[in-house]
């Protein structure tokens, strides 16, 4: 008897070193597998304390653990401090911060990561989803209603026959579908309530016109497009919360409205660009940026704009390379929007590539200054070999390598046929090389096949002077992976998970506003 009370204070000892902070477990190494024992459905958070998405994310976290405690679900949250805990980050292959992991009945082996938005209610949601059923049965008008009133967007299926074809094509969809809840109604009074007279699939929403009904042929595949065509806004504003909606989806056209929210004539601006995105929805996201906001101002340089020449507009494709658009007109109307995005969808418009004016004095220094206008006919020369470094101007690696690049310009500048060269890559852009990391440094030896061979060697004076003289041979290799030329906190985020919630013009924009 004494050994079993032994035994049992011992576990309640241990279960209460788990510390919570704003209702969220405080995890360790030391304690972690015991909170997989007393929780077993627990989402886990990752992060540093350095780390600004992390910050962002804490309030909302606290609020999320809050709700379920206040319901009295089993599921709890959970953080760990990545940089105090390295081992258990390591252990379950945490590369960026905040990485967000969900273990489902007590297992570690295979913890799901998380997908969705990062305010509370989509923490919520997303867990009632992969705790509960997929689709939720509603027996009355007051469930109908509370699901609706609780959630951002809701999606209900009316159906007489939970076993009915469309019934089970509903279900598949709701299975698929990681952030939005859905639920089937039966009952006449939830029928007349929401004015339904026949079986139907019916989104309802929080913004825009409140409600979409489903129309077709109910398959999943169709249904999870209708979904996407209309779980976000007409216009959506881009925000640290809304982020991971707009870069998570499957919609990679995204056209920006980039405008004061003070100006005076912001409503009538937004009116007509909500008045155009009624025709591309599905295929195009449209997002305003407020162009006041200091944390946008790093998107605004990527898109080659300042404060004073807002409001503009741009659009960008975030596919296997971006590309960017400009419109010829710089006004706002629904009508001059919608030309312009049909000119895109038609394959009609031709990419946007910023340059900067040649200064004056581009050739009087050793290292050659480049920019979009002046490269072709600098780069690929046919009697000249050009080396180039991208840099960036932020780059803590470009700037090391700045010295070194000088002498290595001033050993060749009474050169006859080799050329050093730099160009701005976040000021200019050029269609023959795609730059995704500083600095890049690229060859483009002489001759008429308009080669480019990358530099893959050692960035000392030595190692560019042997790659010189052996005409791009000793330390060149083909185009590859430039992930190591980036500064150690940006390479961490775009190794990680949120790669995809960051990528394209937030990427440059927030990544780097926050490292």
């Amino acid at each position: 008897m004494l050994k079993f009370l032994l035994i049992c204070t011992l576990a309640v000892a241990s279960r209460a070193e788990i510390a919570e902070e704003e209702d969220v477990l405080v995890l360790r190494k030391s304690n972690f597998d015991e909170a997989l024992k007393a929780h077993p459905n627990l989402l886990v958070e990752f992060y540093a304390p350095w780390c600004g998405h992390c910050k962002a994310l804490a309030p909302e976290y606290a609020k999320a653990a809050g709700m379920l405690k206040a319901e009295g679900s089993e599921v709890r949250l959970g953080k760990v401090d990545a940089t105090e805990e390295t081992e258990l980050a390591q252990e379950f292959g945490v590369r960026g911060y905040p990485t967000i992991k969900f273990f489902k009945g007590g297992e570690k082996e295979s913890p799901k990561e998380y997908s969705a938005g990062r305010q509370a209610d989509d923490i919520v949601s997303w867990l009632k989803k992969r705790t509960g059923p997929a689709v939720a049965t509603l027996a009355g008008v007051s469930e109908a209603e509370s699901l609706i009133a609780d959630n951002e967007v809701a999606v209900i299926g009316f159906f007489k026959d939970a076993d009915s074809a469309d019934a089970k094509a509903f279900e598949k969809a709701a299975e698929a579908t990681d952030d939005i809840p859905y639920a089937i109604a039966a009952d006449d009074a939830i029928y007349s309530k929401f004015e339904v007279s026949k079986d139907s699939v019916v989104l309802f929403k929080k913004f825009d016109e409140g409600r979409n009904t489903f129309d077709g042929e109910l398959t999943k595949e169709n249904l999870l497009a209708f979904v996407k065509a209309n779980q976000l806004p007409l216009v959506i504003e881009f925000t640290e919360q809304t982020a991971p909606k707009i870069f998570g989806g499957e919609i990679k056209s995204h056209i920006l409205m980039f405008l004061p929210k003070a100006a005076s004539d912001f409503q009538d601006k937004m009116d007509q660009f909500k008045k155009a995105a009624e025709g591309f929805k599905g295929r195009i996201l449209f997002i305003f940026i407020d162009s006041d906001v200091d944390d946008n101002q790093r998107i605004l340089e990527f898109f080659g704009l300042k404060k004073e020449e807002c409001p503009a507009i741009r659009l960008i494709t975030l596919e296997d390379e971006m590309t960017k658009y400009k419109p010829e007109s710089n006004a706002i109307t629904a009508e001059g929007i919608t030309a312009f995005c049909t000119q895109f969808t038609d394959g009609k418009l031709k990419p946007h590539l910023m340059s900067q004016d040649i200064p004056d004095d581009w050739d009087k220094t050793p290292v050659k200054v480049l920019v979009g206008k002046n490269f072709e006919e600098v780069a690929f020369d046919p009697s000249k070999n050009v080396f180039v470094e991208f840099y960036a101007p932020w780059c803590g690696h470009c700037k090391q390598l700045t010295p070194i690049w000088e002498k290595l310009g001033e050993k060749y500048k009474s050169s006859a046929d080799i050329v050093v060269a730099k160009m701005d890559s976040t000021a200019n852009e050029i269609e023959a090389v795609k730059v995704h990391s500083f600095p890049t440094l690229k060859f483009f030896p002489a001759g008429d096949e308009r080669k480019v061979i990358d530099y893959n060697g050692e960035r000392t004076l030595e190692g560019f002077t042997k790659f010189l003289e052996s005409g791009g041979k000793d330390g060149g290799a083909p185009a590859g992976d430039d992930e190591d030329d980036l500064d150690a906190d940006v390479r961490l985020i775009l190794n990680s998970k949120l790669h995809s919630h960051f990528i394209g013009y937030i990427g440059i924009g927030l990544l780097l506003h926050t490292y």
